[in-house]
């Protein structure tokens, strides 16, 4: 009998024998080998979801937080203006405070100088009061001579002392 393709049974046999210890193989190596790695990647797959979901979540974070600080830009001009009028009231008020305290320091000082003006001119005419009186003295000494002692002469002075009065003195 001619065989087609040399194919005995012996190699039939071989080869059925062969295909399924390559299929057992492969059933074994698949529960030891592809299993985990099909769980390695399955949890890689996982991971890296969880990584761009964590991504996408920090995105909208940081576009919340860049819209906040712009929104944050946006109104510090008008509180560095609110800064700088608080800080111009201030000053006014300050400035305000100086003055009243150098206007009355001035007030002050002038008063002072009318109180030491008019007790100088008090001493100017009591001053010049006794150079009258001395004066007066004199021409009364000259004019009555020797004769007269020092009660006459005191009652002369102020005899003329009365007689030119003290608003003469005082002009």
């Amino acid at each position: 009998m001619e065989r087609l393709f040399n194919l005995d049974f012996q190699l039939l046999h071989d080869a059925v024998l062969t295909a399924v210890s390559v299929f057992f193989l492969f059933m074994l190596l698949s529960y030891l080998l592809f299993d985990p790695v099909h769980e390695m990647l399955k949890k890689r797959r996982e991971k890296i979801q969880n990584d761009i979901d964590t991504a996408r979540k920090d995105k909208e974070d940081a576009g919340a937080l860049k819209a906040e600080y712009e929104d944050r830009l946006k109104n510090v001009g008008a509180e560095a203006e609110e800064i700088l009028s608080d800080a111009r009231k201030r000053a006014t008020t300050n400035e305000n405070h100086i003055i009243a305290e150098a206007k009355e320091e001035a007030a002050r000082i002038i008063k002072q100088a009318h109180v030491e003006a008019e007790l100088e001119k008090e001493k100017a005419r009591d001053e010049i009061k006794k150079e009258m009186i001395e004066i007066a003295s004199l021409m009364a000494g000259k004019v009555v001579g020797g004769r007269m002692d020092t009660t006459v002469q005191d009652a002369l002075v102020e005899e003329t002392l009365r007689e030119v009065g003290d608003k003469t003195w005082q002009s």
